[in-house]
């Protein structure tokens, strides 16, 4: 393993029962973080980003979801066979996580003070008056006014962008070593999704930490990402350095989401349509056999729907899971 790697997922497989049969929601996913780095995680509404994510600390319900095969390496130690006392320990303390939605994700009978002392308290061994100034520190530091005051306040007294900072205070509240955000800018106007966005950048060059990002805006990725890894349908079909992958994506997906990007350089000469990529994401009950993206991707032939292609090196850093990658970049 890398010697400045500090999460190292290996060939993650996580499935899920329903009614209908076993869902393959995350399918031999490899994804590596180095420390202080940022690394964004991209791909469409259902393509296994956010169960990914969530796996790494085990905050999928199991069942009917269960981790099929894998590791999960956090500084060298395997996750995947860990019980719930020994995650305990490493949630909040040593991984933060925001999740996605904050109204749903804090507990409106509890004042926001009372909910990050609680990770505080639990992890630091601070008495409560103790835990409830770190607490109110935290609200100053993510840039909420009169935060002595307001750490009394009630979850429904926050506006959306500041109940995303006191999420963000909360997975901050014990220093981790890694956050992972999880779409922490989705149904924010852009004032404050760039406010959120900058916010994360100071916290990780303050605390030193690594990050990483699940989102599916193509533009968000652009600005904070150091690293990219694109998934599809439950696989990674590309990984690069954000500069490599914008300057010359390999893979017709990963294509098709920066054509979908809005582009005001061009918006004042050129009137047309945003591309949209056809299709949708195929069933992960029955994924189809070889490549996944075959159905939807104009430079596909028959070649690729024989068989599953492999994430291959092309460049320095720069793997894409495509038998065509080096014609059609």
């Amino acid at each position: 393993m890398n010697d400045g790697r500090i999460l190292d997922i290996q060939g993650l497989k996580v499935h899920f029962a329903t009614d209908d049969g076993m869902v393959r929601a995350v399918d031999g996913v490899d994804i590596g973080i180095d420390r202080g780095e940022t690394v964004s995680v991209v791909g469409e509404s259902g393509c296994g980003k956010t169960v990914t994510a969530m796996t790494i600390l085990k905050l999928i319900a199991m069942p009917p979801g269960r981790i099929v095969a894998g590791r999960i390496l956090w500084q060298g130690r395997d996750l995947v066979p860990m019980g719930p006392e020994q995650m305990r320990s490493i949630r909040a303390k040593e991984i933060g996580f925001v999740f996605q939605e904050p109204m749903t994700s804090l507990n409106p009978v509890y004042t926001v003070g009372s909910q990050i002392a609680e990770a505080i308290r639990e992890h630091e061994g601070l008495s409560r008056r103790a835990a409830l100034d770190h607490a109110a520190e935290m609200l100053r530091l993510v840039n909420i006014p009169n935060p002595s005051r307001r750490v009394h306040d009630y979850p429904h007294q926050f506006s959306g962008g500041m109940r995303q900072r006191v999420m963000i205070a909360m997975a901050l509240s014990c220093s981790p070593k890694l956050l992972i955000a999880d779409e922490p800018t989705t149904a924010l106007d852009v004032t404050i999704q760039a406010q959120i966005l900058d916010l994360l950048d100071e916290m990780k060059q303050r605390l030193g930490m690594a990050v990483l990002l699940i989102t599916h805006a193509m533009g968000v990725v652009a600005e904070t990402a150091q690293r990219v890894v694109v998934m599809y349908a439950g696989k990674v079909v590309e990984e690069a350095p954000v500069a490599a992958l914008f300057a010359r994506p390999r893979h017709p997906y990963t294509q098709g989401l920066i054509r979908s990007i809005p582009r005001l350089d061009m918006a004042a000469t050129e009137h047309r349509r945003l591309e949209a990529i056809p299709g949708t994401v195929p069933s992960l009950l029955h994924p189809p056999a070889g490549c996944r993206f075959a159905a939807r991707c104009r430079h596909a032939v028959e070649a690729c729907r024989a068989e599953e292609p492999a994430l291959r090196e092309l460049g320095p850093g720069h793997k894409a899971a495509c038998i065509r990658a080096d014609e059609i970049a």
